[in-house]
């Protein structure tokens, strides 16, 4: 079996183990949230308070999909989705912390990293939005949905260096569908999409 076959099969396996495992966990009552709270205080390091980042290059979790969350955990976990600061704090995530997280984080209220773009700029990111029919996996205001993360308010720099990542086919993707979509993009499209969806509510 080839590295690429290989890398699928593992994907696949993180993946079903995200779908059959996280969903069958309890719902979070008020007292396990305040819990999930105090061990979430060590993401904020990075990932900024209830997972509002400050840092350019870190993503923001606040109002991710509960979904898309504990994949990427899971797949961190896994050493199939691999970062230097992530992959030693996902290595001995249980799936009721991954869960925890997930909870916490897609309750949490995202403040929209961007301060309003370039008007040009805007424009031309919301045409390609519309150009390549990103609505269709990402939801109707980029919000995101099941696995799929929420574009809207993200860390601009950091959509750029994934979308970059995805053109390049360096960046991890489960089901090739980014990877595919980012290959038209030029350069100037990159800049425009992370200009604009960085300033969406």
């Amino acid at each position: 079996m080839n590295g690429a076959r290989r890398g699928f099969a593992r994907a696949s396996l993180a993946a079903a183990l995200v779908l059959v495992i996280l969903p069958a966990m309890r719902p979070a009552s008020g007292a396990d949230l305040e819990a999930i709270k105090k061990k979430a205080e060590v993401c904020a390091a990075c990932h900024g308070p209830d997972g509002n980042s400050t840092n350019p290059v870190v993503p923001s979790l606040a109002g991710q999909p509960k979904q898309f969350i504990t994949t990427q955990l899971v797949m961190f976990r896994e050493g199939i989705r691999k970062d230097a600061a992530m992959s030693p704090q996902a290595a001995n995530l249980s799936n009721a912390e991954i869960d925890d997280f997930g909870t916490y984080f897609s309750a949490s209220k995202l403040i929209a990293a961007g301060q309003g773009s370039v008007p040009d700029k805007a424009v031309s990111g919301r045409g390609l939005v519309e150009r390549f029919k990103c609505v269709q996996c990402h939801g109707p205001a980029l919000l995101g949905q099941q696995h799929i993360p929420r574009l809207a308010g993200q860390q601009a720099e950091y959509l750029r260096v994934q979308l970059r990542g995805f053109k390049a086919s360096t960046r991890f993707d489960m089901d090739g569908n980014m990877t595919s979509a980012a290959q038209p993009l030029t350069a100037a499209d990159v800049e425009a999409l992370a200009s604009y969806l960085s300033t969406l509510r």
